[in-house]
């Protein structure tokens, strides 16, 4: 597993108040593949918290992909949703958890919010 992912997850716990303000509830289970080898994930969720184990177990939702398309998604460099659009990752059972769970997921490098960039333009004119 390369370092990007695993400071990722292990960035969770910590980020979980400021990302998971929703009233959501449920596991995760993240299964990324290099070459013949899957290593899992397992990714509790809840309000404003996150529990996360290197394990395999009963989970509401599973997400499969490459290690080296994880690698991308933790760095900002590819999107989920594209992702899965792309059939580069495949997402099976309760939608919601992936679509919470995206939001831990960088924005592109040089991706500035729009209003940022108003008040700029406000301020030098």
């Amino acid at each position: 597993m390369n370092e990007a992912t695993d400071e990722f997850f292990a960035s969770l716990p910590a980020r979980a108040p400021a990302v998971l303000r929703a009233p959501i509830t449920g596991t995760l289970q993240i299964d990324l593949t290099t070459g013949n080898r899957t290593d899992h994930w397992l990714v509790q969720l809840g309000p404003g918290k996150v529990v996360v184990n290197r394990a395999r177990g009963p989970a509401d939702a599973i997400w499969h992909s490459s290690a080296d398309l994880f690698e991308r998604l933790v760095t900002g460099r590819a999107q989920g949703i594209s992702a899965v659009l792309r059939n580069e990752g495949t997402f099976g059972g309760n939608v919601m958890l992936f679509l919470v769970f995206r939001r831990f997921f960088p924005n592109p490098p040089g991706v500035r919010d729009p209003r940022e960039t108003a008040r700029d333009q406000v301020g030098r004119g």
